[in-house]
């Protein structure tokens, strides 16, 4: 009994605490057309405590206007959010808490640094306006807290205007911070930045929010970005979210053709599906390369057309079929090849299909030269080909 008291107690202390609730937002606006556009359709998901949550997909998938209608700047048609268990919108009882009250941090593409003010001054501005009025030694030690976290503590006093771009896309987030809000909105708070420093800043912003424990929703179309930062991602289509799950989840073992393709580079290689009942549970694709064995399936029977993805970094090149190994052996030439520093880009034509494999670059094979390549039945995977 006692053993069984302390692993519920145990179980109690690692139950995650639920910050934000979105269930079945629907967000519409109308377009320059006088068309309505449905923005956000039936958007749901939770966001833990400490947890970053993004939003991923291309342009005009609805990953804003989710973000907008969670700050409070859209007003949605339909659904409900609540954060900490307090509604603050519900489409059925006509709540809607407005911006200003919400509490929360957001950071958006362009920062809005005010240029007439110093670092300090545009990170204690917010404090100062506030409704909740703060001595001069709390807003002191409230800003040069934030500062420090962002390491900007030590330029609190040069001009605004005078920080690169990494900087002040940190001051954007400082000022956020001060205010020590319930949720964290970022949208795409890094894509002004240049390609080295967008990648020191995402060190930068996965280690502040995992050190101070900040609840965030992150929006982005970079699927880099997504996979680095995330705790989870949900992946939006055409205002929906068509797959959620953690990034490792999202890239091995993507749910449709659309998500494969958004989500890094991958083959696409049609078949129709042999058999579906071997010992190991695998199934059996007649495919334009040849036969070849899965491990991960969409629900498909025999006969159905599917669609086999495999990442370029998952094909195992050699010289000889002896040397490739795993049931799934193809021979080709190679049709081009692309050095690229720390990796070689093979492209392998295969009867009719050319497919791309990420090796070493001390591989020396000709363009025009025989090569074997395997891949691992637990890295392909058969989605329907409908699934797009």
């Amino acid at each position: 009994m006692a053993e069984s008291s302390a692993s519920r107690r145990a179980e109690a202390e690692y139950t995650e605490i639920i910050v934000l609730n979105v269930q079945g937002l629907n967000t519409e606006y109308v377009d320059g057309h006088n068309v309505r556009v449905r923005a956000a359709r039936d958007v749901s998901f939770d966001v833990p405590e400490g947890k970053l949550f993004t939003l991923l997909g291309p342009s005009g998938c609805g990953k804003t206007t989710t973000l907008r209608s969670i700050a409070g700047l859209e007003r949605p048609v339909g659904g409900s959010i609540t954060v900490n268990g307090l509604t603050i919108f519900a489409a059925n009882t006509n709540t809607f808490v407005p911006p200003n009250k919400r509490q929360f941090g957001m950071v958006f593409q362009s920062y809005a640094i005010w240029p007439h003010m110093s670092v300090f001054k545009n990170c204690s501005f917010p404090l100062e306006v506030g409704t909740k009025k703060l001595s001069k030694r709390d807003i002191q030690e409230k800003v040069m807290r934030v500062l420090t976290a962002v390491g900007l503590d030590h330029i609190a006093e040069r001009d605004a205007t005078k920080m690169s771009g990494g900087q002040q896309q940190r001051l954007a987030l400082a000022r956020a911070l001060v205010m020590e809000p319930k949720l964290l909105l970022l949208d795409e708070p890094l894509s002004n930045l240049d390609a080295k420093l967008r990648d020191k800043m995402r060190f930068e912003l996965k280690r502040m929010q995992r050190e101070l424990r900040l609840t965030t929703i992150y929006v982005t179309h970079d699927q880099e970005e997504a996979l680095a930062l995330s705790h989870e991602i949900a992946v939006m289509r055409e205002g929906r979210i068509v797959q959620k799950a953690p990034p490792r989840e999202i890239y091995d073992l993507p749910n449709s053709k659309f998500v494969a393709d958004f989500v890094g580079t991958t083959n696409f290689i049609e078949g129709t599906v042999r058999s579906c009942d071997q010992p190991d549970g695998h199934m059996v694709v007649d495919s334009a390369i040849g036969v070849v064995t899965v491990a991960n399936a969409i629900s498909c029977r025999v006969g159905d057309k599917v669609t086999i993805s495999m990442r370029p970094e998952n094909l195992l090149v050699s010289d000889t079929r002896e040397a490739a190994g795993s049931p799934n052996v193809f021979e080709g030439t190679v049709f081009t090849k692309v050095f690229l520093g720390e990796t070689l880009d093979f492209q392998i034509k295969v009867n009719e299909q050319v497919v791309l494999a990420r090796v070493h670059p001390t591989h020396k094979t000709p363009v025009g030269g025989q090569i074997f390549f395997s891949v691992d039945p637990a890295c392909c995977i058969a989605l329907r080909s409908e699934a797009v």
